[in-house]
């Protein structure tokens, strides 16, 4: 490897992206020891603490793992979808933050990619999504429920919908845009929303999934989109209008 940068961190981050590639290709598998750090210095013509430096960020990446011992080392992690969802959310939600994605194109984005879950979740859910789904709309139904509370339970509905496609593929890959993007819809509608519409929609899609009418789901989704798009407009609209003239 030809390292192109004098500073300790950026030789670190190279190194790290080197043996990240040998992962990802194959030529470093699933429980595979990694070469001791002063050999990997040797290697890479680096000192050991750049090494070091090196492990810890695909340590923080779940790509590899460490074990202390006489069998000890550095070894290749099996990474789960499960276990790198939370990565997903994380990386959605400071995207859609940093880059001041609007309501309208977040909401769309979200609503287009569950819509692409309907067919199969209709196909393939199981008794146990259903029962999630049909459980989290009655506690919505609960009098009391916080903001907070009902927006959990919303992200589990539409979680159990994508799960049900029973493609971790998906469920990893729509892991943001529920995790991430539901909650920012619900925390700015939440003051104009109409809970009773919304569980009423979502008993639809519940109904829809029961019969196993892809169509229907994909119909009922896009009933909650365009409620949830107006809702917005008029929150935006009446805040808006709060704002003394300039």
């Amino acid at each position: 490897m030809k390292n192109d940068a004098s500073r300790p961190s950026d030789l670190s981050t190279q190194i790290a992206a080197a043996l990240r590639d040998e992962i990802v290709e194959g030529r470093l598998i699933v429980d595979e020891r990694l070469p001791s750090e002063a050999d990997l210095a040797e290697q890479f013509s680096v000192s050991r603490p750049t090494v070091r430096e090196a492990l810890k960020r695909l340590a923080a990446q779940s790509l590899i793992r460490t074990q202390r011992g006489a069998s000890g080392g550095a070894f290749v992690n099996r990474l789960s979808f499960e276990a790198a969802q939370a990565q997903q959310i994380t990386t959605s939600t400071l995207l859609i933050s940093m880059n001041a994605v609007s309501f309208e194109t977040a909401c769309e984005a979200r609503y287009a990619l569950e819509r692409a879950c309907a067919p199969l979740s209709a196909a393939r859910r199981s008794a146990d999504h259903l029962a999630t789904m049909r459980a989290e709309i009655h506690r919505q139904g609960q009098p009391g429920l916080s903001d907070e509370a009902f927006c959990a339970s919303d992200v589990a509905f539409h979680r159990a919908l994508v799960d049900g496609t029973g493609n971790p593929v998906l469920s990893y890959q729509l892991a943001g845009a529920v995790e991430a993007m539901q909650p920012l819809m619900n925390m700015i509608t939440f003051t104009a929303r109409d809970r009773a519409r919304i569980i009423a929609l979502h008993g639809d899609i519940a109904d829809a999934l029961a019969a196993r009418d892809g169509a229907a789901v994909t119909g009922g989704l896009s009933a909650l989109e365009t409620e949830t798009q107006e809702l917005a407009q008029s929150v935006f609209a009446a805040r808006a209008a709060r704002q003394p003239a300039g």
